[in-house]
C-alpha cells in the first residue's frame, strides 16, 4: 500500500491516538459475543516469494489461492479492484478454500474512482450478486473512497449508501483528510455510517497519522496496516494495536479484521505471526498462525 508510506520514518510518532468519544457508546450497544472472529491476513495471495516457504516447492499458479487459504483465514481481495469477478471465478474460489476462510473484496475502480459513485446502480449490482455467491466466504466488502473525495460530495455518497444492497457487509474507507476534523457534514457521514452499521476502516500508515481516527461505526474492526520491514516500530505498533483490539474486544467488538502491508511480502507472515502471539498473551485465544512448510528431498526431510 503506497498510500501513506514515507521513505524515512525515523521522525514519525507511531503512537495510538486515544479512542474517539462515540467508538466506547457503539461497543457498549454491541451483545459482547461468546467468541469474537479474529481475522488476519494480507492484500495478496499470488506470492511467488513464498513458494519453497509459505507455499509448498513447486506450487503452480493455479494452486497459490488454495495454499494461502491454509496459512490465513482471510484476503484483503485487490484483484475486485480492477475487474468485477464472473461466476466461474466466484466458484473457483470459494472452493478453494476451507470453511472459516473468508474474502473481502474491494469494490471495482469503475464505481468509486472512474464514475465516483454516481450512476453506478448497474455495476453495483453486479458485483454485489457476484461476491454473494462466496456463501459462508464473504466477508466484508470495503469501498475505498479516492484522496480527492471529501465531504462536499457527501451528498453522492450518502445516495450511494442509501442504495447498496443490505445483505452485504461494507466498510468504508476515507483519505480526504476534512473527512477527519470536526465538521457538521464530516459528523453526519460517521453518524450514517453508524446508523447503517457501515463499518469505517482504520488505517495506520506513516505519511497520514489523520486517517488513524479510531472510530467505531459498528461492532467490527477493520485496520489496514503499513509495515516497514520489521524495522523495531513494526513491533511496537503491533503491540499496541494488541492492546487496543483487547480494549474493544473487552467492550463488546465482535468482528476484527486486520490486514499487513509490507513492500516485501515476505515480512508479513513474521509480523503477522507477532501480532498473533500478542493477542493470545492477552485474550486466551487460540488463532491459527502460518507456519512454514515442511520441504522432502529425496525421502529426507529438511
Amino acid at each position: 500500500m503506497d498510500f501513506g508510506r514515507l521513505p524515512d520514518i525515523r521522525q514519525v510518532d507511531f503512537t495510538l491516538p486515544p479512542d474517539h468519544s462515540i467508538t466506547h457508546q457503539v461497543l457498549a450497544r454491541a451483545q459482547r459475543p461468546t467468541r469474537p472472529n479474529l481475522y488476519l491476513g494480507c492484500p495478496t495471495w499470488t506470492n511467488k516469494p513464498w513458494i519453497g516457504t509459505y507455499y509448498p516447492a513447486g506450487a503452480q499458479d493455479a494452486q497459490l489461492l488454495y495454499w494461502y487459504a491454509r496459512q490465513f483465514n482471510t484476503l484483503e481481495m485487490n484483484t475486485t479492484h480492477y475487474r468485477i469477478p464472473d461466476a466461474t471465478a466466484i466458484s473457483r474460489w470459494r472452493q478453494a478454500v476451507p470453511p472459516g476462510f473468508v474474502f473481502c473484496p474491494k469494490l471495482p475502480q469503475i464505481i468509486s474512482h472512474d464514475q465516483l459513485l454516481q450512476n453506478v446502480g448497474e455495476p453495483t449490482k453486479l458485483f454485489c450478486d457476484a461476491i454473494l455467491g462466496l456463501g459462508d466466504s464473504l466477508g466484508m466488502a470495503f469501498l475505498q473512497l479516492p484522496p480527492f473525495f471529501g465531504p462536499d460530495d457527501w451528498p453522492v455518497l450518502e445516495q450511494f449508501l442509501k442504495h447498496f444492497p443490505e445483505e452485504v457487509p461494507l466498510a468504508v474507507e476515507f483519505r480526504h483528510e476534512n473527512w477527519f476534523k470536526d465538521s457538521k457534514v464530516a459528523q453526519k457521514a460517521f453518524e450514517t455510517l453508524e446508523e447503517r452499521q457501515i463499518t469505517t476502516i482504520i488505517t495506520d500508515v506513516a505519511g497520514r497519522r489523520d486517517v488513524l481516527h479510531m472510530r467505531l461505526t459498528s461492532a467490527t474492526a477493520m485496520i489496514r496496516f503499513n509495515g516497514h520491514g520489521l524495522v523495531p516500530s513494526d513491533y511496537t505498533r503491533l503491540e499496541a494495536w494488541a492492546d487496543r483490539l483487547h480494549q474493544w474486544l473487552e467492550q463488546g467488538l465482535q468482528t476484527v479484521y486486520f490486514f499487513m502491508h509490507q513492500k516485501d511480502i515476505m515480512h508479513a507472515p513474521p509480523a503477522l505471526v507477532y501480532l498473533m502471539e500478542q493477542l493470545e498473551k492477552r485474550t486466551g485465544l487460540s488463532l491459527q498462525r502460518p507456519q512454514k512448510v515442511q520441504q522432502y528431498v529425496q525421502g529426507q526431510l529438511f
